[in-house]
């Protein structure tokens, strides 16, 4: 059973790897560029796509030992990383139903876990 758990490890991992890859796409898609290369070829989408590759091998490592069930679990905690590293790296301001819809779904993890 020691060995799920470095599975479920590395999928958090990968869920980790995931949202900041997004916000990576993010930063890219909020600058100007001056032409489309420039726009779809820049440090932030390459950088972006690669951790997202990165992510699904991750990804398909741990979905060999981790139970399915468990995946959309461990799926959801990317809400929950995009949420913080939008507030921290993105200085996004949330409203009171994000923040909300965050605490049920951090709830709905504890849920699981317990």
């Amino acid at each position: 059973m020691n060995s799920v758990w470095l599975y479920v490890g590395i999928y958090l991992c990968s869920v980790f790897v995931a949202s900041l890859s997004q916000i990576l796409l993010k930063t890219a898609a909020n600058k100007k560029y001056p032409n489309k290369i420039k726009e779809y070829l820049n440090r932030y989408v390459l950088a972006g796509y690669a951790l997202l590759f990165g992510s699904t091998i991750l990804t398909m490592l741990a979905l060999k030992k981790v139970p399915l069930s468990w995946s959309n679990v461990i799926e959801s905690t990317g809400y929950f990383f995009v949420f913080i590293m939008g507030y921290l790296i993105l200085h996004e301001r949330f409203s009171r139903q994000k923040i909300v819809g965050i605490l049920i779904i951090f709830a709905g993890i504890a849920v699981f876990i317990l």
